[in-house]
């Protein structure tokens, strides 16, 4: 195939490609800035690729350190084709190297509801979280400006890149997103286990169950040690009627902590549900132990003793 001529859109992109991978950044900038002219003069009404030549020329100006014009770009780009990976990423970084936490921090977490496994963006709202603590106090999550929705139909959506040398593969995903299962969470996890199952509790008060649940799973890939969020989830589990799952959950929870109760109703709930009326009995037995006058527990009971009669 010949390859596209240069005084096309097309051409011009790639040959900012080019320019960006040999780290000509200034000569790529102003190659997608051609691009973006030539394209708005036609009148095309193609905002994919617009938005493309924003955040490419975006990734030009972060590396060369503008960030004003970085951020300006990723906004242009957004604006067009919103919740894109790319220009939330890059406009996040630039953020963040002026200082402007909070702002970073609402790119991060935005980025995290479209792709949960970033590790870039992982990282990022560790970084903002604890410049936001150190600058902001123990009530700085009061302080931030809202964090967008994004969609269900954005979520998992990548945006087409410039030829960068990107570490986001999906092996290097599968080895550096979390830590490892069997290793005893860092602070640094902890800190963003807490964070995001606090997260997952603000979404069960407003009644969004399973948006919670994806926050309760990210919550525990940091520290799967916490019973209290293996219960929460599989309250979840139970109003979306996923029995099953709410077992697994709450016997974990049970392995972790052997008195909690909450797991022990909630499994009883499950089992009930399931028609294993005596693995329920079994659990609320297991929990009047510990809390003689549970009025929730001890109408539970009756309940599956009529069940069984």
């Amino acid at each position: 195939m010949a390859p596209k001529p240069p005084n096309s859109v097309a051409g011009l992109r790639a040959a900012g490609n080019q320019s960006f991978r040999n780290g000509q950044y200034a000569e790529a900038s102003a190659l997608y800035g051609r691009a973006l002219r030539m394209l708005q003069a036609r009148g095309s009404s193609d905002p994919e690729e617009e938005s493309v030549l924003y955040s490419n020329r975006a990734a030009c100006h972060l590396k060369d350190g503008n960030c004003t014009d970085c951020i300006e770009d990723c906004t242009s780009a957004l604006a067009l084709v919103p919740f894109s990976i790319k220009p939330l990423l890059r406009r996040a970084s630039a953020y963040e190297a002026l200082e402007k936490y909070s702002l970073a921090y609402v790119d991060y977490k935005t980025v995290l509801q479209i792709d949960s496994s970033l590790t870039s963006a992982l990282e990022g709202v560790n970084r903002m979280t604890r410049a936001l603590m150190d600058s902001l106090g123990p009530e700085w999550r009061r302080k931030l400006p809202s964090i967008p929705l994004v969609p269900v139909s954005a979520q998992k959506r990548w945006d087409p890149l410039p030829s960068e040398n990107h570490k986001e593969t999906a092996k290097s995903k599968s080895k550096e997103t979390v830590p490892s299962k069997n290793r005893v969470p860092s602070a640094g996890d902890v800190e963003r286990a807490k964070v995001l199952k606090e997260e997952g509790n603000e979404l069960v008060k407003k009644g969004n169950h399973k948006k919670a649940i994806e926050k309760y799973s990210e919550s525990l890939l940091f520290n799967n040690l916490e019973s209290a969020t293996y219960s929460n989830r599989a309250l979840c589990y139970l109003v979306l009627k996923q029995y099953r799952e709410a077992v697994k959950d709450c016997t974990e929870a049970l392995r972790l902590d052997g008195k909690n109760v909450k797991a022990f109703y909630r499994r009883a709930q499950a089992y009930k549900a399931l028609k294993d009326y005596k693995s329920s009995l079994a659990d609320i037995s297991s929990l009047l132990q510990i809390e003689p006058r549970n009025g929730p527990a001890q109408k539970l009971r009756q309940e599956v003793n009529q069940n069984l009669n």
